[in-house]
């Protein structure tokens, strides 16, 4: 409990800065200067004042009030890294739970402030609570960083992060940095622009064809860019930059400057003429700066597309990668369950061990996050994560989830798999089974070019509603090459945002595949697959689409029941078994090859 304590000693201390700069309310959402998913530790600032450590979260601030809104896929760790605190829970999407924009209209009064730290948040967000705060006679504060004074070096703050740039040479990308920016530059023409900034780091990292290490398990390097017909102008830490990349840069003719140097270089532009940029994807503050001088052109990154769609090159790669990643999986799988000592080992050993069998592949550099490893209960949890002192151990019976993945020279992996340890129960098969048929459904499914990821979300999700049963999250994400675990525009969900452009599934778009069943306190099972989007037959009727599978692990077949399976279910379970063994077991030793096979026998 001495962590509630220290998080509302934060939260008073917080209060204070707001009496002083005449704020009524503040907002601290998850996130960087470049609104990314995944955040290094020095831009945890949410985390600091809420305990709460999901990767998405928003905390809202009032000196009588705390709350935090997250997703489906937290509720259970949130309520319990909240309990104590003072901050209330709510649960976005649940029937009768206002979005932050319905609660701060329902709850400001006339002429209150909403203060937030404006090069953190997305430009489309700040303007909405810039509205919001005006139809109160209100305004917004765009320049209020919560942590300034609280949250410091001195007492814990890292620093930000500076590693150095890899170069990621062409037999890896497909497509040249030189070849990419012409598209770009083709693209500006189209838009009638005359410039484009970014500030996307996936997006960044695949136009300059460079990777870095400034954010966890995600292979990039903080920097912006402001791109015309003529110029480029990159904004780096130039500590992170090795001999060999100011070299590259100064042959592609990119200048560079500091990183910190954004701000003062956007506000000071001048006669650029019509800016393209996503205002998604760029601060308010930055957006804010532009403006000032400049016409902006708001649309969606046009690299973000075209990243999306993987070169034959990069799905070349990515097929012998999930070959070796499925092997490292399916290696795994084996050890635990041929251990005939299971109770002296815990969630965090597994995960560890799953860790070291990944780590061995000679072209794997590092995690593509931090593998989720849950036993029974735990696996209730879609993100849960073990440590050493908390691990429940695992024992002869029930199930363990363990969702992992790798980044590779070549890749970036993400696969789950819901393991039986002994005797599991007749509901926990009965589960699993409508996992299983959905997540192979999906797998099997054709469908017409022109289709977005909601119009199949149902071919998986639909073995589960038949038993009036859900899980809060969408199916499918988009994943990068040797980039973000989690990358769009392209996804698999069922609900419609307005906020969310929907994308139509095109040919080299990889997407993952994971339904599941997540009951509180009891378990959870999730069986994730890759597919990659890939045209079928052609004909009068239009072009079809369909997908293929780029993981390979086997599945649970005593967590299956047969009798569950309509007949074409029945065949693609063993279709797939039978390419699972086909493709594993030439990389395995003769006792895994024994076990494959049983573990893959047909039906």
């Amino acid at each position: 409990m001495e962590e509630n304590k220290l998080i509302r000693q934060r939260l008073e201390q917080l209060r204070n800065r707001m009496k002083e700069s005449q704020i009524e309310w503040c907002y601290i959402t998850t996130g960087d200067y470049h609104n990314s998913e995944y955040v290094t530790d020095y831009f945890n600032i949410r985390d600091f004042f809420s305990n709460f450590s999901g990767s998405n979260g928003t905390l809202v601030l009032s000196m009588e009030f705390a709350g935090l809104w997250t997703d489906g896929r937290y509720f259970i760790q949130a309520e319990g890294e909240l309990a104590g605190t003072g901050i209330k829970l709510f649960r976005m999407l649940d029937e009768g739970v206002p979005t932050i924009p319905e609660f701060f209209k329902e709850s400001l009064n006339v002429g209150d402030t909403i203060g937030f730290d404006g090069r953190i948040v997305p430009a489309t967000l700040g303007q909405e609570l810039a509205e919001i705060a005006k139809n109160s006679n209100g305004s917004v504060c765009a320049e209020f960083d919560p942590a300034e004074g609280i949250w410091t070096a001195e007492n814990g703050r890292p620093m930000l992060p500076c590693s150095p740039v890899k170069l990621i040479k062409t037999e890896l990308s497909g497509i040249s940095t030189s070849e990419k920016l012409e598209q770009i530059r083709d693209d500006l023409k189209k838009e009638k622009a005359d410039a484009l900034f970014l500030s996307k780091l996936d997006d960044l990292m695949w136009l300059f064809n460079i990777r870095g290490n400034d954010v966890p398990c995600n292979p990039v390097v903080l920097c912006h860019a402001f791109l015309t017909m003529e110029q480029v102008v990159l904004f780096i830490q130039k500590n992170a930059l090795t001999r060999e990349a100011v070299e590259y840069f100064k042959n592609m003719q990119v200048q560079i400057r500091e990183y910190s140097e954004v701000s003062e270089f956007l506000k000071n532009i001048n006669n650029a003429g019509h800016i393209m940029l996503d205002p998604k994807n760029v601060s308010y503050l930055f957006l804010k700066n532009i403006e000032e001088k400049q016409t902006v052109i708001k649309c969606v990154n046009p690299t973000e597309l075209k990243k999306s769609v993987k070169n034959e090159i990069e799905r070349k790669n990515l097929r012998e990668i999930y070959l070796k990643d499925s092997v490292a999986v399916t290696k795994f799988i084996y050890q635990i369950k041929k251990k005939t000592n299971l109770e002296e080992t815990n969630e965090f050993m597994a995960a560890m061990l799953m860790d070291e069998i990944r780590m061995q592949i000679p072209e794997c550099f590092g995690l593509s996050f931090p593998t989720i490893c849950g036993y029974q209960a735990n696996a209730a949890m879609m993100h849960y994560q073990a440590d050493a002192q908390n691990a429940a151990t695992l024992q002869a019976e029930g199930m363990l989830l363990v969702d992992s993945g790798g980044q590779y020279d070549g890749g970036t992996t993400d696969v789950t798999r819901t393991i039986s340890l002994g005797r599991v129960s007749e509901q926990q098969k009965e589960h699993y089974t409508r996992v299983s048929r959905g997540m192979l459904n999906l797998s099997n499914a054709k469908f017409l070019y022109g289709c977005t990821g909601r119009n199949l979300d149902i071919i998986a999700r639909q073995p589960l509603w038949e038993a009036a049963i859900d899980y809060k999250c969408g199916t499918g994400h988009g994943i990068g090459y040797m980039l973000n675990v989690h990358e769009g525009p392209q996804s698999i969900r069922w609900q419609y945002n307005q906020s969310n452009h929907e994308t139509v599934l095109e040919e080299g778009m990889l997407l993952s595949n994971e339904p599941g069943v997540y009951l509180a306190g009891e378990y959870g099972i999730r069986i994730e697959n890759i597919m990659l989007c890939k045209k079928g037959p052609k004909n009068s009727d239009g072009q079809f689409m369909e997908f293929e599978t780029l993981t390979f692990v086997p599945l649970e077949l005593d967590a299956v029941m047969r009798e569950n399976l309509n007949k074409d279910e029945l065949e693609r379970l063993n279709s797939y078994h039978k390419q699972v063994y086909e493709k594993i077991s030439p990389f395995l030793e003769e006792e895994e090859r024994k076990w494959l096979f049983n573990a893959t026998q047909i039906i």
